[in-house]
């Protein structure tokens, strides 16, 4: 009989302990968040801009402009890509995590910068208790 309680308890012990594995299984798969597709808490201002058009042969429909993107905190900007339109940031305020396509992560705090050409896919969060301020230039296509 005693046997028999052993053997009981071994399988409710086991069986709790599995259901409890189980029940974290979904905490720990968002060890690497999935990347928002959408933004929030953001704006971006464009503060100049020069249509390349005139400037430059080929770049019809192509401008160069500077903008203010301030994310707030909680806030992020989705997924996005980079293709046709190259960039550089400085971050002016705050810390930006940035988190590319294949899961690296790179953070940003005041005095960095930070590059994207045609084959970076990343987004921007801003995890901290103060607004990111970044300064974003980049080449823009206005036609698309």
């Amino acid at each position: 009989m005693r046997t028999s309680v052993r053997h009981v308890v071994g399988f409710l012990s086991s069986a709790l302990a599995l259901a409890f594995l189980l029940s974290w299984t979904p905490l720990l798969a968002d060890s690497q968040p999935t990347p928002p597709t959408g933004n929030k808490g953001f704006k971006a201002t464009v503060k100049q801009a020069v249509d390349l058009g005139p400037e430059i042969n080929g770049m019809a429909g192509r401008e160069l402009r500077m903008r203010v993107l301030t994310i707030e905190p909680g806030g992020y900007i989705g997924i996005h890509n980079h293709k046709d339109r190259p960039a550089v940031v400085y971050d002016l305020e705050g810390t930006d995590t940035v988190t590319l396509e294949d899961g690296t992560v790179k953070v940003l705090r005041p005095g960095d910068t930070a590059s994207a050409n045609r084959n970076t896919v990343h987004w921007h969060r801003n995890g901290g208790k103060d607004a990111v301020v970044l300064i974003a230039v980049d080449v823009f296509h206005k036609t698309k």
